[in-house]
């Protein structure tokens, strides 16, 4: 149950109405109208009713307010007008920004990493979600004891950021709030090391691993059931998918792989969801090859592409270089692209290897895009003399499994082959237990 399910304290429940006060500090590449209709996107996600939208330019942040005092007077009226019970500044906030501009308002006020944490919080559907998403909450509101604390005993989806004020013992709250992240780390480091001997063990085994990554509704997805005829939850929404996925799927030349579907990303990722649900976006670090979703008919498409490939650096992804995972750019939502920049987008990804065009909607492209994988997958493979115990039954099969057997010869006791394997599965074969 999310905090939008039940009236509140303050008589807050979903489809509290709202009004987003963006921050323009001029240091974005994005446009500002995207950024709005971003920030109304997440406020839709879990059920505010956004009743207006106002942008403003800051030239030097107040440590109050962060706003100017008329730019201040500007969202009071408007929030009086529109009748709202929320603000929601798309940008970060201090504490005590926070708590001058609820005074201010008259009305509760949350910040993009705030509303960002409340979404995770109402989709997480594993008890692995749930412990990285609330041990996000707790370290976003350790500096910010404001609210009550008692949802701590609740087991509940969302985590009261818009709930009633409540004071509390603050050392009491604090001493409650690191013991309770203390907990949650160690159980974490649990979920941690089992994913990653589930890791070593897909490693050995003969299938190549590849990951959908993308910005949040850029349609991954749409994109996986349509891969793999499953039935994951695909919404035009922010956020329609926290807890990763994993299904079998066939590729041309290739009769096994393992597809798995990830959390979307987001420009400015709260670092506390960066760090809490490292656990879940390291499967992404195993993967043999990146198909990164793009969105391509929305007008920021280039800059998300940037907050993505900034994301998978920060978990450790190398994907330039040296030692680099395959990428491959699935661009997807061309049914929605207009005629004109339908034909310079073909243009374009006729000139790229990397680059499938596609409508994970419709089904366009994608079966392309899987001759593209496959493509990719095997054309590192180069010609290995390997020479194994005749009794070795199992490595004799796995390598007629995996690799391309060119020349075969008995050699006494031993079998010598010639076979043709990519880098990733002769690492396999030489990892096997």
């Amino acid at each position: 149950m999310s905090v939008f399910d039940r009236a509140d304290d303050d008589g807050l429940a979903r489809g509290a109405r709202a009004v987003i006060a963006l921050p323009d500090t001029g240091q974005s590449s994005r446009d500002a109208d995207a950024r709005l209709e971003e920030a109304a996107g997440l406020a839709a996600a879990i059920g505010i009713d956004v009743q207006d939208r106002l942008q403003f330019r800051i030239r030097a942040a107040k440590p109050a307010t962060l706003f100017g005092s008329g730019q201040v007077e500007q969202i009071a009226t408007a929030v009086q007008q529109a009748e709202a019970e929320l603000v929601i500044v798309d940008g970060a906030l201090t504490p005590v920004q926070q708590s001058n501009l609820e005074k201010a308002f008259k009305a509760k006020v949350i910040d993009r990493t705030g509303l960002i944490l409340e979404i995770f919080g109402e989709r997480a559907a594993t008890a692995e979600g749930r412990l990285q998403v609330e041990l996000a909450h707790l370290d976003y509101q350790a500096g910010r004891l404001v609210r009550s604390w008692t949802h701590l005993e609740r087991q509940r989806g969302g985590f009261g950021f818009l709930g009633g004020p409540g004071e509390t013992q603050i050392e009491a709250d604090r001493r409650m709030i690191r013991d309770r992240m203390a907990k949650l780390r160690k159980e974490l480091q649990e979920v941690s090391r089992t994913r990653g001997l589930h890791r070593d063990r897909r490693k050995r085994a003969p299938w190549p691993i590849i990951a959908l990554v993308g910005y949040t509704n850029a349609g991954k997805s749409t994109l996986f059931n349509r891969m793999t005829g499953a039935a994951v939850m695909a919404e035009n929404l922010l956020f329609a998918t926290l807890d990763p996925t994993m299904r079998q799927i066939r590729l041309p030349g290739i009769d096994k792989a393992i597809l798995s579907d990830t959390v979307g990303f987001v420009s400015d990722l709260p670092t506390q969801l960066v760090a809490a649900f490292r656990a879940t976006l390291e499967e992404v670090t195993a993967a043999d090859l990146i198909i990164h979703v793009r969105d391509i008919a929305h007008p920021d498409s280039d800059a998300q592409k940037h907050d993505v490939e900034q994301v998978l650096k920060d978990i450790g992804m190398v994907i330039e270089g040296e030692g680099a995972v395959p990428v491959i750019e699935a661009w997807n939502k061309i049914d929605m692209a207009d005629a004109d920049t339908r034909e310079a987008l073909e243009g374009e990804a006729a000139r790229r290897a990397d680059v499938a065009l596609l409508s994970a909607m419709t089904g366009e492209g994608v079966e392309t895009l899987g001759e593209t994988v496959a493509t990719m997958l095997t054309a590192r493979n180069t010609v290995r003399t390997v020479r194994v115990a005749q009794s070795d039954g199992a490595a004799v099969a796995w390598l007629h499994a995996n690799g391309e057997v060119i020349y075969r010869a008995e050699e006494g006791e031993m079998i010598r082959f010639d076979v043709r394997l990519s880098d990733i599965d002769w690492g396999r074969f030489e990892s096997r237990g």
